[in-house]
């Protein structure tokens, strides 16, 4: 059966084909790569509420984890039109058209609607910009703004889109009560899900490369959260480590997740498996990135971290 609902062609009808830039340009609001350069600066500048940052930066991970499982699960192509022939617009902006309005892959659900979804919603939920009410209102205008581009692109159908946003907001739902049952928790708690969709997500696509990929990414965001976690309770003086319970539970966590990342790389030197050793190196620059603002705002740096770690295990 088919998704479309028969009100494309009425729209490029009316809309000129010059609105294809315009319209892959609104899309990349919902692209990986802004999103994550979006997050990624959000994460560093937070620094009062950076716990809520690291929280948000999970359930991305988790929704795009999300979204590989879905789409090789329903495996449903993509509308076979384009709001305009790449060969009706001025030669100079071809390439700003295949960088923008073009995609390829399942088209069901949408990973536009459901990544806008989950992270311009959970901003307006975890920071503290304007209003809630001024940021619910502007999230909810990103996400309807995104999802349309996708779909008068003509690389979805409305049906696409809806379920997107319709999955990203029921994922929400159940993630925040996580989020807000365990509030000293968030950033744990955020990547534990992350990894734990990624375990899936390997299953339901047979090992897909992009599922291999946000598998190591998502160990290396929750391990570095752990270091990350255990610098800041070293640099605030909070017990011995050898009698802390829930900082021995978080070096084990961290030790666990970097050695799994370096296995990965070791395998793949191995076995020639060049995704094996990207998918270890990528968490392991994740995991940098997400441990070292915490490290560089402890008091003395990471050297001064060192010798306390040493005088709290004697």
């Amino acid at each position: 059966m088919s998704r479309g609902i028969g009100w494309y062609e009425m729209f490029r009808e009316f809309v000129p084909e010059w609105a294809v830039v315009v319209l892959g340009l609104v899309t990349q609001l919902g692209d990986v790569w802004f999103l994550g350069a979006l997050l990624g600066v959000v994460y560093w500048v937070a620094t009062e509420r950076r716990d809520e940052a690291a929280a948000v930066l999970g359930l991305a991970l988790t929704g795009l984890s999300l979204i590989a499982g879905l789409k090789h699960v329903f495996a449903l192509p993509r509308p076979e039109r384009v709001l305009a022939e790449v060969g009706a617009l001025p030669e100079a902006i071809h390439p700003l058209y295949y960088a923008t309005a073009t995609a390829t892959g399942y088209g069901f659900p949408s990973g536009h609607a459901m990544m806008t979804t989950i992270v311009y919603l959970s901003l307006a939920e975890y920071l503290a910009v304007g209003t809630r009410r001024q940021r619910y209102v502007g999230a909810a205008g990103l996400v309807t703004l995104v999802s349309f581009s996708r779909v008068g692109l003509g690389v979805h159908y409305v049906v696409d889109v809806v379920a997107g946003a319709g999955v990203g907001l029921a994922f929400l739902l159940v993630a925040w009560r996580l989020l807000d049952r365990y509030p000293s928790h968030r950033g744990t708690v955020g990547f534990a899900l992350a990894v734990t969709v990624a375990g899936g997500a390997l299953v339901t696509t047979d090992a897909d490369p992009d599922a291999v990929l946000l598998a190591g990414a998502s160990l290396g965001a929750l391990a570095g959260w752990q270091l990350a976690v255990l610098a800041r309770a070293l640099d605030t003086g909070r017990g011995p480590i050898r009698t802390s319970r829930p900082l021995a539970a978080r070096a084990v966590a961290t030790v666990l997740a970097l050695a799994s990342l370096v296995a990965a790389i070791a395998a793949g030197w191995v076995d020639f498996t060049p995704l094996l050793t990207g998918s270890g190196a990528l968490g392991l620059v994740v995991a940098a990135f997400v441990a070292t603002p915490v490290l560089l705002r402890c008091d003395g740096g990471v050297r001064g971290l060192g010798r306390r770690a040493v005088a709290a295990s004697r």
